[in-house]
């Protein structure tokens, strides 16, 4: 991921990019969470007083948070107010860390899904490039049943898209 001067993450420049990392990851979902209903550049551009809120935004010091650090976060200066969005971060770093309990990665769960090679998406000039896709979809339930929360196929679909797991290509 490439960082700004300032040693800030600029998120805009990564995307697309290929992903193993699974900080890195946690951080683009989390970007993805907080960006459904706005852009992803307003969540991206949130992303340094999400990760203040957060402890860092630190898989394990996350997943550790209670009710009453989620209430704090709800005021912080800045912060996306969504309280569904805020407890899914949690629950989110909470499947990371099960994840590493079942001797897996969040990576290495994720990039099973396309056999570890970027999943290339054909589409033809005039198409409409959809934000969500039967993949997408599946990728979603079953995030979902490993504990993960707002993760829908579209929120799913553009995660894959940011980490470099799926690309979007043009036919000439």
């Amino acid at each position: 991921m490439k960082k700004t001067a300032s040693g800030i993450i600029d998120y805009e420049q990564q995307w697309g990019h290929p992903v193993h990392d699974d900080q890195r990851l946690f951080e683009l979902l989390t970007v993805g969470t907080f960006q459904a209903g706005l852009s992803w550049k307003v969540a991206a551009a949130k992303m340094p007083t999400i990760r203040q809120a957060f402890h860092g935004l630190k898989i394990d010091s996350v997943a550790a948070m209670m009710q009453d650090d989620l209430e704090s976060i709800i005021t912080y200066p800045g912060m996306i107010r969504n309280p569904r969005k805020i407890q899914a971060v949690v629950a989110n770093a909470q499947a990371i860390v099960k994840l590493h309990w079942a001797q897996t990665t969040f990576s290495d769960y994720m990039w099973a899904f396309v056999d570890d090679e970027p999943k290339i998406m054909t589409y033809l000039p005039m198409d409409p490039i959809p934000n969500q896709t039967p993949f997408s979809q599946c990728v979603a339930k079953d995030m979902k049943k490993q504990g993960f929360k707002f993760v829908g196929p579209v929120i799913t679909y553009m995660f894959m898209k940011a980490s470099g797991m799926v690309l979007d290509q043009l036919e000439k």
